[in-house]
């Protein structure tokens, strides 16, 4: 690899959101570790095609493991001068998490501890993570801040999240580790996971099945396109944490800290009705879907909501794609892969 440019680590680099930061990196001529495991909880096929589009990239290299090999992990660190992180691999998926609950664990808990470490071992410019929306749980103070309280999870997935926060916080406090926690509202676009409802319903919708649409219609969801995801991840990379010198051990402020520790959310800051958002993706085809309406699944929360203020006033962000643009933007990707 070229000497001179930036080195990051870019971890589920082969995963949706991963591959997106890892070519947006690239493209800026930044160097490139790219790490996955390309394991099977989703199509294969969908991960290789990924790292095909990122392997002839100049500057990309991809290195195949599994988060939670602690050795090979430390290996790694030892091998490569990375200074900077971008940690996106993790075991996704809320209604995963109610049948295989040790996928979790290895991967989020176990895998984000080796990352910690190695963090520690190099002495990291910056960690940058994937939270997750999920994190406010039980919460219906809307739109979500990351100023407030995050003590109810209602999924192993989320809870697995809420984890990685207090443990990049803990790292952050003890080693002055800058950690950035980000929390995605519910990512769609182009390269999209397989078990995720965009996804789902467009292939469904296409093959003339009836999809499933879960607490009848009325799901708030704050879409957010991956264009502006990926705009977040990088602007926030640049932007190294730094300690609140406001913090006060009183009233503990939880989205900031005297530690060199930040939690900043990413979302469209606009909810739309999962009906909306069906009918968007129905125009969109040109074909009408067939709905079955069921409850709200154990888990699933009725409604997520950015509050984006932090990012914006931090890093100059406001994600803005409306979903009557990204739709149609992951649906001709859809039609072009799969030659629908």
């Amino acid at each position: 690899m070229t000497s001179g440019r930036p080195l990051t680590l870019v971890t589920g680099a082969a995963g949706f959101i991963g591959f997106h930061v890892a070519r947006r990196l690239l493209d800026r001529g930044d160097q490139v570790i790219g790490l996955d495991n390309v394991n099977d909880y989703y199509d294969v096929r969908l991960k290789e095609a990924r790292l095909a589009e990122l392997t002839p990239l100049n500057g990309f290299q991809f290195v195949k493991l599994d988060l939670a090999n602690r050795q090979g992990m430390k290996e790694l660190f030892i091998e490569y001068p990375i200074r900077r992180i971008v940690h996106l691999a993790a075991q996704a998926g809320v209604r995963y998490s109610l049948v295989n609950p040790h996928a979790y664990t290895d991967s989020n808990i176990e895998g984000f501890m080796n990352i910690l470490e190695g963090c520690r071992q190099v002495k990291a410019e910056h960690l940058v993570y994937a939270s997750s929306s999920s994190v406010y749980g039980g919460n219906t103070h809307i739109p979500f801040s990351v100023h407030d309280n995050v003590d109810h999870p209602v999924s192993l997935y989320a809870a697995s999240k809420k984890a990685n926060e207090l443990m990049a916080h803990c790292y952050a406090h003890l080693y002055r580790i800058p950690c950035t926690g980000l929390r995605f509202f519910t990512v769609y676009g182009p390269w999209g996971r397989p078990d995720m409802a965009l996804f789902l319903f467009t292939k469904a919708i296409l093959e003339g099945r009836p999809i499933e649409v879960f607490n009848h219609g009325k799901m708030r969801r704050d879409f957010t396109y991956v264009d502006d995801i990926v705009e977040g991840v990088v602007r926030t990379l640049d932007h190294t944490a730094q300690p609140n010198p406001a913090w006060s051990s009183d009233k503990p402020d939880p989205g900031t800290s005297s530690a060199p520790a930040r939690i900043y959310n990413i979302g469209n800051h606009q909810p739309v009705e999962l009906l909306h958002f069906i009918e968007v993706l129905e125009r969109t085809l040109g074909k009408k879907a067939d709905m079955t309406l069921m409850p709200l699944q154990p888990g699933d929360v009725p409604a997520t909501y950015a509050d984006i203020e932090d990012l914006d006033r931090d890093v100059g962000l406001k994600p803005s794609t409306p979903i009557e643009v990204g739709v149609p933007r992951f649906v001709e990707w859809y039609r072009s892969f799969y030659k629908v």
